[in-house]
């Protein structure tokens, strides 16, 4: 089969799964931060109920033909049928480029939403630990965790001025935390060995690239943490 067929064939089939599975979402507004690779992006989803979002949720969006990549939706409100995506575009690829390429009045096509099945558990200290990549995620414990006192964490960022905007824009007792190294790991090690988080009574909820999840899972495992205190989310390798 010739390579103009198939381009056919798979126009046709991504028209017909558009037409039977994609909802659609309306963005009414994005915000790239100054001299930064986060992508702000205010959605308006009419087709679905947020009554019941009791979990981190995902949607599943088409940034390109036969291409979905899963977001999460974070300062939600179930009145107004709105959410707000954060989204690092610092990693090139089809995820990073339709972010960049969207504006006031686009359209975006999802296949639906789906928990990731974390949320703040019953105890007195939720600490969240995650990258650029995991803002919204974050923030969506965030909202989650009440009463709020009993959330904290930090967040890696990997310059200065993101860490400036990041306190400047949000209400949050997450610490944004300068990256040193590829993955963060080792930055967010030595902010951790510098807390004094008790032992009994506190859950950590990791989010991120991989590497540097499963690094802080096992620094965790030395400090004491058993396996149940330690809830991990790895997005990217």
């Amino acid at each position: 089969m010739n390579t103009l067929i198939l381009e056919r064939l798979k126009k046709k089939a991504s028209g017909i799964i558009g037409n039977r599975i994609l909802k659609t979402a309306t963005v009414l507004e994005v915000r790239k931060w100054p001299l930064s690779t986060l992508v702000e992006i205010d959605l308006h989803l009419p087709f679905t109920t947020m009554d019941d979002w009791n979990e981190v949720n995902y949607i599943k969006c088409k940034v390109a033909d036969f291409t979905f990549r899963d977001y999460t939706p974070s300062g939600w409100d179930a009145e107004t049928q709105t959410c707000t995506l954060y989204i690092d575009t610092n990693h090139k690829g089809p995820g990073s480029t339709w972010a960049n390429q969207l504006a006031q009045g686009y359209e975006v096509g999802y296949i639906g939403i789906k928990s990731t099945r974390q949320t703040p558990v019953n105890t007195s200290a939720v600490i969240c630990l995650g990258d650029e990549s995991s803002i919204g995620h974050l923030l969506a414990m965030q909202q989650l965790a009440l009463p709020a006192a009993r959330f904290s964490g930090a967040l890696l960022m990997g310059d200065e001025h993101s860490r400036n905007l990041f306190t400047e824009y949000f209400r949050t007792p997450l610490k944004p935390v300068l990256r040193t190294d590829v993955y963060g790991h080792h930055s967010l090690t030595e902010w951790l060995l510098q807390q004094s988080y008790n032992l009994e009574n506190t859950i950590f909820y990791l989010t991120g690239n991989s590497t540097m999840v499963s690094q802080l899972h096992k620094i965790l495992k030395q400090q004491g943490y058993n396996h149940n205190q330690i809830k991990s989310q790895g997005f990217w390798s």
